[in-house]
């Protein structure tokens, strides 16, 4: 019984084709099913609901001071040139009679950066998601990355970073919660993590 190939699979054959080498030889002959593989894989945060994440894990709790989940390790391709950029995302958040189990957070930076993307609106998604789920006080997210398709083509940059940021609520109104955020996301890792 044959599997059905996926269709990804003969465009990377033609692709490979287009680009001068031969696709039958053979360090190739598999490479299009596992580009096809990757490429799924990458790009799974299409067919997952970072809302859904959430309300699964929400829990009515009497805490109005600041919740920081820092240094959340991500990966994605730019839709511009469909390279991969990566890094580490920061969400902060004050609750408003309610908090997300941790690990959710860190799976909606997930679903967003398992999309094509552009830095920009993925720091935005994961905000305006958790923000409309929570409902909290305010939100914050910070995201840094590196971006192949600086470092490897173009301007061919390879010391420099991109960093974006979304304050919504009192992250957006009040200078000190945004100051005190920044402040402790810039604080070296604790040497017992």
């Amino acid at each position: 019984m044959s599997q059905e190939s996926d269709p990804i699979e003969a465009l990377v054959a033609a692709l490979l084709k287009e680009l001068g080498e031969e696709p039958g030889r053979d360090g190739l002959q598999r490479t299009p099913g596992r580009v096809a593989r990757a490429y799924r894989f990458l790009t799974g945060g299409y067919g997952q609901d970072p809302a859904e994440i959430l309300n699964r894990a929400m829990f009515e709790v009497s805490y109005n001071e600041m919740v920081i989940i820092k240094g959340i390790d991500f990966y994605s391709m730019c839709e511009h040139h469909l390279l991969p950029f990566f890094g580490r995302a920061h969400v902060a958040y004050v609750p408003d009679g309610r908090v997300v189990g941790l690990s959710k957070v860190a799976r909606v930076v997930e679903v967003f950066s398992r999309r094509l993307q552009v830095q920009e609106r993925l720091t935005t998604q994961v905000a305006l998601t958790i923000e409309e789920v929570l409902r909290p006080k305010g939100i914050g997210v910070v995201v840094e990355a590196t971006h192949l398709c600086m470092k490897m083509r173009g301007v061919e940059q390879q010391n420099a970073s991109t960093v974006t940021s979304s304050m919504l609520g009192e992250f957006e109104s009040d200078p000190k919660t945004r100051a005190e955020f920044i402040d402790l996301i810039r604080q070296p890792k604790p040497s017992f993590a």
